[in-house]
């Protein structure tokens, strides 16, 4: 017989994984309808909106593996102002008996101690640093949550990047040494998360934002996805592809050795191993979309994070350091629940009487309502939300959310919670309901457990899907009208200056000012013809009223 026993096991074999696979699609399917037919999903709008159970949770998963660095990220900044520790917290300095008093005693050290590697100071940061891991996670999962619930959209909440380093370095100062105080800067976090929440209410919010043309919209979604692919290309953040030059600010690198000061190259260009890892991964995730691979983010994410968990190689994640070692300690307990111990609760309005106090307030409400509102709009322009009037459902809840998910995570320790761009990788896989949000609550919920192995996901594994979610935002642009160069113009500028100032409210601000000055002329136009007809019409019913009251007959004495 051709082929043998052999042909006979492999076509056994295929007759196997092809009724395994059929016996899975239908209980997928029959979970989906259950669910579709379920106060659950007729309350998420699940069958309304085209989607399935299983669709949300993959939607769920491939948000959260996206966002998942924030993080260790969020921790690693905001523990750099210090938090609550300050120099009273150093070692205290045994001072010797002298002749006046006959007593030894303790004093407490002077400042610049923090600044130093003072073992009690540094204690007092390592808790600090797991409280705001943990302060992290819960203000994440407390938003997503609340989005998913009460505004029953796909959208998922945690700390925001820009926010947090203004905070740690401009507002509190590496370990304290800025203009204002810790706790003073977290009572005006919650100060700007309060002003925003009454703008929400107000609907106030919603409407400054549908003020921002149509075209700068679209512009704004096509140029967050070149914010997120900037990103994901450099090292920090991702795959290290791009780096700093002092002649040409950015340049080619992924290198072997680079400073750490400056994070130039030093040598060995486009030698970096954990760059090479990087682009495996980039090239498993974008052959997995290529061929519309459900979980697509998810593959490359993963397998880029096993291979680095290994100790010993080039690309260890765990390196052979002292922070290396530490981290890798850290990483074998895999299970640690930590309690917020010292950033709870540390709060105080006494210190409002500055100027540099009130300044800060300002800036972080103008970056969150710029930031939040157009990353919340052009998501919804990407995921097809948005209606007739440029809104989109449960907007007003949505705001809502946001602005009360700020206050939460002061309270907690942390800074302003906004609306993730990540959640496009959620968008991508089909997620259109709360259910998406509801399951990266979920998995932050599950990564207060496993904060160990979630912390070390390296940034060269999240960096391959920043690109390609930028690059799928890239289909927004085809909607502008380019052949209107006053529309063209303000919507290119948007999408260039958000990754080249490395700010999206900077590109929101300048393609609204220059559409503003294009069009004021027809805006000029406008209100004087509008005058002039109102003047015109005011004329012609006065002309009538004069000649109703000569037509009267006089009347009689």
């Amino acid at each position: 017989m051709e082929g043998g026993p052999c042909k006979g096991l492999g076509e056994m074999g295929k007759g196997s994984y092809r009724s395994l696979s059929g016996t899975w699609r239908r209980a997928e399917s029959a979970v989906n309808r259950a669910v579709a037919h379920s106060r659950v999903g007729k309350y998420f709008k699940v069958e309304a909106r085209k989607s399935s159970f299983t669709k949300e949770l993959r939607a769920g998963v491939a948000t959260f593996l996206t966002m998942a660095y924030i993080i260790s990220v969020n921790a690693a900044i905001l523990a750099d102002s210090g938090g609550p520790c300050t120099h009273r917290d150093c070692r205290q300095m045994h001072v010797a008996a002298n002749s006046s008093t006959m007593h030894a005693h303790h004093a407490v050290p002077g400042r610049g101690c923090d600044l130093d590697a003072d073992a009690e100071y540094q204690k007092c940061l390592a808790t600090t640093k797991s409280d705001l891991v943990m302060a992290t996670v819960i203000a994440a999962m407390v938003g997503s949550f609340a989005m998913g619930s009460f505004a029953n959209l796909p959208l998922a909440l945690a700390p925001g990047m820009g926010a947090n380093a203004y905070f740690a370095y401009n507002m509190v100062g590496f370990h304290g040494t800025g203009p204002v105080p810790y706790k003073t800067a977290m009572a005006a976090v919650m100060l700007e998360g309060c002003l925003f929440l009454a703008l929400s209410v107000l609907g106030l919010r919603a409407k400054l934002a549908r003020m921002i043309p149509r075209s700068i919209r679209l512009a704004s979604a096509a140029g967050i996805g070149l914010f997120l692919a900037f990103t994901g290309l450099q090292a920090r953040e991702g795959i290290g592809l791009i780096g700093p030059s002092k002649s040409t600010l950015v340049t080619l690198a992924a290198c072997a050795r680079t400073d750490a000061a400056t994070g130039e190259c030093l040598s060995g260009v486009m030698q970096s191993p954990t760059f090479w890892l990087a682009a495996a991964g980039f090239l498993v995730t974008a052959v997995c979309l290529s061929r519309k691979v459900k979980g697509s983010m998810i593959y490359g994410i993963v397998v880029v994070t096993l291979v680095s968990w290994f100790r010993g190689t080039s690309v260890s994640v765990f390196p052979d350091t002292a922070t290396g070692n530490s981290n890798y300690e850290y990483f074998k307990k895999v299970v640690d629940f930590h309690m917020i111990k010292n950033t709870a609760g540390k709060i105080s309005f006494s210190g409002f009487n500055t100027s540099q106090v009130w300044l800060a307030v300002v800036t972080l409400l103008y970056v969150d309502v710029l930031d939040t509102t157009g990353s919340m709009y052009s998501m919804a322009e990407y995921g097809g939300f948005t209606n007739e009037e440029g809104g989109f459902e449960g907007e007003y809840r949505a705001f809502i959310v946001d602005a009360s998910a700020t206050i939460v995570g002061s309270a907690l320790g942390t800074t302003t919670v906004t609306t993730y761009i990540e959640s496009t990788a959620g968008l991508r896989e089909g997620g259109r309901t709360g259910l998406t949000a509801i399951t990266v609550a979920a998995l932050f919920l599950v990564s207060a457990f496993f904060t160990p192995l979630l912390t070390n996901v390296p940034p060269w594994a999240v960096g391959p899907s920043l690109v390609l979610v930028g690059a799928m935002m890239m289909k927004m642009v085809k909607e502008i009208e380019w052949a209107e160069m006053k529309e063209a113009v303000p919507a290119f500028l948007t999408m260039i200056l958000m990754p080249l100032t490395y700010s999206i409210a900077n590109g929101i601000i300048a393609g609204v000012g220059l559409h503003a000055a294009l069009h004021l002329y027809d805006n000029v136009v406008g209100v004087w013809r509008w005058v002039a007809k109102a003047r015109k019409m005011m004329g012609e019913a006065q002309n009538q009223v004069s000649a109703a009251a000569a037509d009267m007959p006089p009347t009689p004495v």
